[in-house]
């Protein structure tokens, strides 16, 4: 793992909850788990999981027996990634590096996967170009993007991190990458590609917890209560778990998200 480069706060931010953001993989583990599906790794594969995150999809990717390799802009994640990788065989590679700038040759991979970590890119064109550079041509990428109509969970939850946060708006928004027809064109010479809809859910007891898990595990969470008068954290917290009441079941919280599997195949 390379931390020879000085943290940007956004690193920062996504990085602080260390190996506690596992607990959101966990939450997403559904989608995650079907994209790597939908790449299929084979045994000997080199795979490259974009946004790594605390590994889950490098992981998996290995216990398929691919050799993977995770890369994060957050030294905190990548640390945690490698803890939590211990004994997997073989144990994925994590490396620190945004999307836009992959510290791998040409052609260098079989397949490359991001679940909820490209879309993310401060320049969405030149992570795409990286994607297709170091793969092998004629071999395929996976990704799980965000799909939410305006009135979804998905888009009111980053909608009310947004009106607490005094951060800047991100450069691109990562709702383009749910976007077939962005897809379509921003991919266009690199990629053929094909989309399928898909819902993940979220189970959890109450919105206490969800609260708890997020503040402890989820950057932009913490980073946005952390950085409230303490007199407005209170506040905040309410605000949260009322965007959650409404979706208390007989069984608990029951949370329905838009997502988008995509499959690319290196043109």
């Amino acid at each position: 793992m390379d931390t020879a480069i000085d943290l940007s706060p956004m690193a920062r931010m996504w990085g602080d909850p260390g190996a506690a953001y596992d607990g959101i993989s966990f939450g997403l583990s559904d989608t995650i788990s079907h994209a790597v599906q939908l790449l299929w790794p084979r045994p000997g594969e080199r795979v490259l999981d974009i946004g790594t995150g605390t590994g889950w999809a490098a992981r998996l990717a290995a216990r398929r027996g691919a050799r993977a390799a995770g890369v994060d802009i957050a030294p905190g994640m990548l640390e945690a990634a490698e803890r939590l990788s211990q004994g997997v065989e073989p144990r994925p590679d994590f490396i620190r590096a945004s999307a836009e700038a992959l510290p791998f040759d040409d052609a260098a991979f079989d397949g490359v996967i991001s679940t909820y970590g490209v879309i993310f890119a401060e320049d969405p064109a030149a992570a795409v170009a990286e994607m297709a550079r170091v793969l092998r041509p004629g071999v395929r990428m996976a990704l799980a993007t965000w799909a939410d109509e305006p009135d979804g969970y998905i888009a009111q939850f980053f909608g009310l991190l947004a009106r607490w946060s005094e951060a800047p708006p991100p450069a691109a928004s990562p709702f383009d990458w749910g976007r077939a027809d962005w897809l379509t064109e921003t991919t266009a010479g690199r990629f053929e590609i094909a989309c399928r809809e898909q819902t993940t859910v979220l189970y959890a007891p109450d919105p206490a917890t969800v609260w708890e898990e997020y503040l402890r595990g989820f950057g932009p969470v913490a980073a946005t209560h952390a950085a409230l008068p303490q007199d407005r954290r209170e506040e905040f917290r309410t605000a949260f778990e009322a965007l959650h009441r409404p979706y208390q079941t007989a069984v608990g919280l029951v949370i329905p998200r838009s997502a988008l599997l995509v499959r690319g195949l290196r043109l």
